[in-house]
């Protein structure tokens, strides 16, 4: 369906996203997205059955952002590390130059003071297109398989 540096681009991609928003320098996050863009957190039965409500929901740069700021500068919470494991992003088709790919992923979470735990599975699905800066993603959906989330979610998924 691609060829094999557009393949390889969006492994890069994948492992890039994981890597910036692993690090806690967020500044990073919204720069893997088109303006505009979608970037939504939404549970499993709800994509599954059509729904449209989704835990968070963005549709533009401007949104992650702001995201950013409230992380950085306003959103109190009990910090902690997290950590991607991301499977290899599987092409499902390309229409008129948009890439929709998927890739399974385990979000874990550590908390300063306790042991790692499982903070969110599930998988991407995505429309990636290339830019002059290298392909980005223009959707990214964050389709989590558990209907119970922790009270807060703080960093992107």
């Amino acid at each position: 369906m691609v060829d094999m540096p557009t393949w390889m681009a969006l492994q890069t991609l994948y492992a890039d996203y994981a890597a910036a928003v692993d690090s806690g320098q967020w500044d990073l996050w919204p720069e893997f997205f088109t303006d505009p863009c979608v970037y939504k957190l939404v549970p499993r039965e709800n994509h599954e059955r059509g729904l449209p409500l989704a835990t968070l929901a963005f549709t533009s740069q401007g949104m992650l952002k702001d995201r950013v700021y409230g992380i950085s500068q306003t959103i109190y919470h009990d910090p902690y590390y997290q950590r991607h494991v991301v499977g290899a992003a599987i092409v499902r088709r390309v229409e008129d130059g948009r890439i929709h790919s998927e890739a399974n992923y385990a979000v874990f979470r550590t908390k300063y003071d306790k042991e790692s735990t499982v903070f969110n599975v599930g998988r991407y699905i995505d429309t990636v297109v290339p830019t002059p800066n290298g392909l980005k993603f223009a959707e990214r959906l964050c389709v989590y398989d558990s209907e119970m989330i922790p009270n807060s979610i703080i960093y992107p998924i």
